[in-house]
């Protein structure tokens, strides 16, 4: 009976091992393209395939075999030529058809006698003071003659031998950051204006071959009364001002609500306000009179409150503002300010050494903090009222006499990307933002074991806004906020030589925070670097706390991904960066 038995388990294993053999089989890897999607458009002059297949069969695209990794992944390289490209990827069992169109960069010179489409500016409705140089330009065939009629003005737009092209930033991320020249065929031209008004629309003038054809510009130009300037109102928690009127200009520190100031020059739905930044009229409301804004300043004095410390600056009405972090230092700059001043109350404070301050120009003031430390830990500005209240946080009150733990450190951590947010995609269709969540939910618990207190902007697959995730790092104020990413590249970047740890910072206050993590991520997991790099993100320019966004590998990268999603290397990549933020502290206690 036993013997019986014994003869029926083994014919049972038997069965199962073969159904296993045939499982595993059928679970081998068939071809999968994870990048890019079909129809794809791009101006790059190249695009990188992500895929992978089975390891032991070759695969093939347009009919020749690529380089792969020992677990079948790849990321080749192929030239676009301009228009559609095809490809065809196969392996045994599947093929895979892929169209990728390559757009002109450009615009497309005309034929005949024509202004470019689109290429007449101004292109929007414009308005600036008396006097102000506005230029004009147009793209034309060569050797044409073309100027512009406004105001009863013909201002002659001259042909440019050639006009540098700058790369886009994301250029730098590629070490591609070039700039380029385009030929003959851009005509520029600038004035000015005295009359105050409407002026209309310019009108384009093109004469080539004996032929002339006028066309009317898109955008309409008006001269602006300096004695009647429109005053306005920042109406947003916090107003995004820019260097220009468009959201490729970079960002100046963001207005508190309440600012008030003159518009001196307006660009389609951009005013150029009196201190020199440009924000978006829907953030703003238009005030009934048209005072310019301006205020005097007498004393100042400091409070502390709970975990900071407080300067109050009492104004007539709120003004602009900048702020400016050095290495031990922390400048504000007041507008449209005049100092009456001759008291400042300052105490011995907790980081704060001293106070200076100079009229550095008419309606212009900075105040220096000298500060007891080269580490900040954040700061904020609001106005109640039209007194303005800068705030600088204090050192967080963690055991010194314990340099292993974390008690008193409050962390944020931000999973980047989730739900129908993917981020980029590895080789084989394992997201980003589900590797993000893994090993961000294997770095709380690091750190909770070591006594932080942690916070976490998603615990699941769901999509927050980057507003949100903000608004948790300004709600929370912790100690130091992390957002957690992996890697991809533009098209043209070189997928299969570019790997390794990357962390992004914003404010001078986070940027030894970034370093120090970088430096210890790539010597203790003998990672590759990327690089650190101040970039201008949503998750590195809070100013609540030192904010950095870490950018652990390249997804796109086949022998880093096959890192990545190694379980064990996630938890060693958690427990090494839960090292290194405890070792950071006790570095700037």
């Amino acid at each position: 009976m036993k013997r019986f038995l014994g003869a029926i388990a083994f014919v049972i294993i038997m069965i199962i091992v073969s159904n296993m053999g045939t499982f595993l089989a059928k679970s081998e890897p068939t071809l999968y393209l994870a990048y890019p999607p079909n129809n794809h458009q791009t101006t790059s002059d190249k695009i990188f395939l992500i895929g992978t297949a089975s390891p032991d069969r070759e695969v093939l695209v347009n009919g020749q075999p690529i380089d792969r990794n020992k677990s079948g992944h790849f990321a080749p390289s192929f030239p676009l030529k301009m228009g559609e490209n095809l490809f065809s990827l196969s392996d045994r069992d599947r093929e895979i058809q892929v169209k990728v169109t390559r757009i002109a960069s450009e615009p497309e010179m005309p034929v005949g006698i024509a202004f470019a489409k689109n290429s007449l500016s101004p292109a929007v409705d414009i308005a600036r003071l008396p006097d102000e140089l506005i230029c004009f330009s147009a793209i034309a065939p060569p050797n044409a003659t073309v100027s512009v009629r406004l105001d009863n003005q013909t201002i002659p737009l001259l042909a440019q031998a050639q006009t540098v092209r700058l790369p886009p930033n994301s250029a730098v991320l590629t070490s591609s950051n070039e700039p380029a020249t385009s030929e003959a065929g851009n005509y520029q031209g600038c004035s000015t204006f005295s009359k105050v008004g409407k002026l209309g629309n310019p009108i384009f003038q093109l004469s080539l071959d004996g032929k002339t054809i006028t066309q009317p510009g898109a955008g309409g130009i008006e001269i602006l009364s300096p004695s009647k300037l429109e005053v306005v109102e920042i109406t947003a928690p916090s107003g995004v001002a820019r260097t220009g009127p468009s959201t490729d200009y970079s960002r100046l520190t963001p207005l508190p609500k309440g600012t008030m100031a003159s518009v001196t020059g307006i660009e389609g739905e951009w005013l150029r306000l009196d201190y020199g930044g440009w924000i978006k009229r829907e953030e703003t409301r238009s005030l009934p009179n048209n005072i310019p804004p301006k205020s005097i300043i007498r004393g100042i004095n400091s409070r502390q409150v709970e975990g900071a410390t407080e300067i109050v600056f009492p104004l007539q009405v709120p003004v602009p503002v900048s702020v400016q972090q050095g290495e031990k230092t922390l400048t504000l700059t007041l507008y449209n300010t005049t100092a009456q001043t001759d008291t400042i109350k300052f105490n011995d404070d907790p980081i704060i050494k001293r106070l200076d301050w100079q009229q550095i120009a008419p309606g212009q003031i900075q105040y220096i903090f000298n500060l007891k430390s080269e580490q900040q830990w954040g700061y904020d500005l609001r106005y109640q009222g039209t007194t303005l209240i800068l705030s600088l946080r204090h050192p967080p009150q963690n055991q010194k006499q314990n340099p292993t733990s974390l008690q008193g450190i409050k962390i944020l951590l931000d999973p980047g990307h989730g739900g129908t947010e993917t981020g980029t995609t590895g080789p084989n269709g394992y997201t980003e933002k589900e590797v993000v969540l893994v090993v961000s939910k294997l770095l709380e618990q690091q750190l909770i074991n070591r006594g932080a207190t942690v916070y976490m902007t998603r615990e699941e697959d769901k999509e927050l806004s980057l507003q949100v995730r903000v608004n948790a790092i300004d709600t929370v104020k912790p100690t130091i906020a992390l957002s957690v990413h992996y890697n991809a590249l533009p098209d043209w970047g070189d997928a299969i030589n570019t790997k390794g740890v990357g962390i992004f910072w914003y404010h001078p206050q986070a940027h030894n925070l970034s370093v120090f993590l970088h430096n210890y991520l790539v010597k203790q997991l003998n990672r590759p670097s990327y690089g650190v790099f101040w970039n201008n993100l949503a998750l590195t320019r809070p100013y609540m706390a030192p904010s950095v966004l870490l950018e652990l590998g390249f997804m796109i990268n086949p022998d880093e991904f096959d890192w990545i999603s190694n379980p064990q290397e996630q938890e060693k990549l958690a427990q090494t960066l839960a090292d290194g933020i405890v070792e950071w502290f006790d570095t700037v206690r």
